[in-house]
């Protein structure tokens, strides 16, 4: 399928392994100019040379902390006036809400909702001035199912998600749309930490852990990171512009709905 996105640009925040990274190599592949961030350059780095090698696409690499105002400054110097937006972090680890501390709580909100919401701020009028605009925000399944030690992360990009969910209407008619993805077990370094929870508090080894968790799934499988980031690629594409304020589940069937 073409997705008609050839020679826009993209940046792809939080890029340098897992689901960012898979959205930055399915966009590439799309013919799309990708600045991927990270706050390893090495690592950084080593992804930009990998995504380049493999689809011959422009990959600029920006290593940055994105909840600093420096680090947006880089970012979108890098690209000043981007066509896609990937907003992606990682979440808080797991832990008991009562031990969350003030400090803790805030630094949650800002890493996975103020950062998405000051970018889209930065960018959305020159989108809507060019009449493209594709955003998309990675979230998590948990917004819909929390899970009991994620609150600040489901509580953060829940937030998120309202925050958003009025302004893509108001910006629908200049074909910019803003969506979520929600994913639920994917094989990233971010569910071997979940993993390694679970082994703990039932007393498991981790192999047996990952069984645990995906007898709970449908698909009875974890997903691939690959999905995930075709799916990004077509919320960003060309004919998904009548696509916006929706939230995909990709959990392999876990959260059990008919609407």
């Amino acid at each position: 399928m073409n997705l008609g996105i050839a020679g826009r640009k993209a940046i792809v925040c939080a890029s340098s392994r897992g689901l960012g990274k898979a959205c930055a190599l399915a966009l590439a592949e799309a013919g799309v100019e990708v600045v991927i961030n990270g706050r390893d350059p090495q690592r950084l780095e080593t992804t930009a040379a990998e995504i380049a090698s493999l689809t011959g696409a422009k990959v600029v690499a920006v290593a940055a902390d994105l909840a600093t105002p420096e680090g947006q400054k880089a970012l979108l110097a890098a690209c000043p006036q981007p066509d896609i937006l990937v907003n992606n972090n990682g979440g808080p680890p797991m832990r008991d809400f009562r031990d969350l501390t003030r400090q803790q709580m805030i630094d949650g909100v800002i890493a996975n909702m103020v950062v998405a919401v000051e970018l889209i701020q930065q960018v959305i009028d020159p989108m809507k001035a060019r009449k493209f605009g594709r955003i998309v925000n990675i979230t998590s399944s948990s917004v819909k199912a929390p899970l009991a030690g994620l609150d600040l992360s489901s509580g953060a990009r829940a937030g998120l998600t309202a925050f958003l969910a009025g302004i893509a209407r108001t910006v629908a008619d200049s074909n910019v749309t803003i969506n979520n993805i929600l994913p639920g077990a994917f094989a990233t370094d971010r569910l071997q930490g979940v993993l390694t929870k679970l082994a703990e508090q039932k007393g498991i080894d981790m192999a047996a852990a990952a069984d645990l968790r995906r007898s709970t799934i449908p698909a009875k499988r974890f997903g691939e990171p690959a999905e995930f980031g075709a799916a990004c690629a077509f919320l960003c594409s060309a004919p998904a512009g009548y696509i916006t304020g929706q939230n995909l589940l990709i959990d392999g069937g876990t959260f059990a709905t008919a609407f």
